[in-house]
C-alpha cells in the first residue's frame, strides 16, 4: 500500500471570521496558528500550506490575564548602537491592536519561507467590519 501525498491542487482553503472580543491573547493565538497551518485536517502535511484563512475582528478588545498589561515588553532594534525600543502591553494595544495578535500568532508559525506565506493568510481588524464578504467567510467559534 502506498502513502497518499497531499498535491497543491486538491488543498481546498476556507475563510473563517474569528471574534476575539473578551478572548484571551495566548490561547486564541494558539488556535489560529494551528487553523492557519492546516493541523486540524486529516489530511495535514508539515511541508504544504493547507491551512485555511482567518479573519480576526474586535482584536482591540482581546484580554490577558495576570499583570502582563504592565508586564509584558515587546522589543525592537534600529541596528544602531543603542537603539533598542521597549514598548509595554498597555501601550500596545492603544497605538497598534493589530500588531499584538499578528506578533503573538507569528511567533508559533515555523520560521522561514512556509511561515512566511501562512501569516499573509491571517487578517486583523479593529472593529467588526471587514472588507471579504465576497469570500463568504463562516464564523469560527473559538
Amino acid at each position: 500500500m502506498k502513502t497518499y501525498s497531499l498535491k497543491a491542487s486538491d488543498i481546498d482553503h476556507k475563510w473563517y471570521v474569528v471574534d476575539a472580543q473578551d478572548k484571551i491573547l495566548g490561547r486564541l493565538a494558539a488556535e489560529i496558528a494551528l487553523r492557519l497551518r492546516g493541523k486540524h485536517k486529516p489530511d495535514y502535511a508539515p511541508h504544504m500550506d493547507n491551512g485555511d484563512y482567518i479573519i480576526v475582528v474586535n482584536a482591540d478588545k482581546i484580554r490577558v490575564t495576570g499583570r502582563k498589561m504592565t508586564q509584558k515588553v515587546y522589543y525592537r532594534h534600529s541596528h544602531h548602537i543603542g537603539g533598542i525600543k521597549a514598548t509595554v502591553l498597555k501601550d500596545m494595544l492603544r497605538t497598534k491592536p493589530t500588531d499584538v495578535l499578528r506578533k503573538a500568532v507569528r511567533g508559533m508559525l515555523p520560521k522561514g519561507p512556509l511561515g512566511y506565506k501562512l501569516i499573509k493568510k491571517l487578517r486583523i481588524y479593529t472593529g467588526t467590519e471587514h472588507p471579504h464578504a465576497a469570500q463568504q467567510p463562516q464564523p469560527l467559534d473559538l
